[in-house]
């Protein structure tokens, strides 16, 4: 059932998604091959699967079309998951 406001995305738009998806997937294994981008791999692929990310959950789980609070509780868990992670690192001296 659609939430007052947007119209229920058509199986078209889940294709393009799916699409969208798989180029980035297919970009993320080039990147992989490509000897000179090894100084910098990690960042394009970090940056690569937060888009990803961003768009499955934007889409496939309706953060897009939720309301603000909900978004900013996904948020609020997002950042502070792994800064509680490098707080607990940092604790233990594994940063040093």
């Amino acid at each position: 059932m659609a939430a007052p406001g947007h119209a229920e995305p058509t199986p078209r738009t889940y294709w393009l998604i799916a699409l969208f998806l798989g180029v980035i997937t297919a970009i993320e294994v080039a990147v992989a091959y490509v000897d000179a981008l090894d100084p910098v791999i990690a960042p394009i692929l970090l940056t690569l699967s937060a888009i990803k990310f961003g768009a499955v959950v934007g889409w496939f789980m309706h953060l897009k079309f939720d309301r603000k609070l909900f978004r900013g509780f996904f948020l609020f868990g997002l950042i502070g998951a792994p800064l509680l992670f490098l707080v607990v690192l940092a604790t233990f001296h594994a940063l040093v």
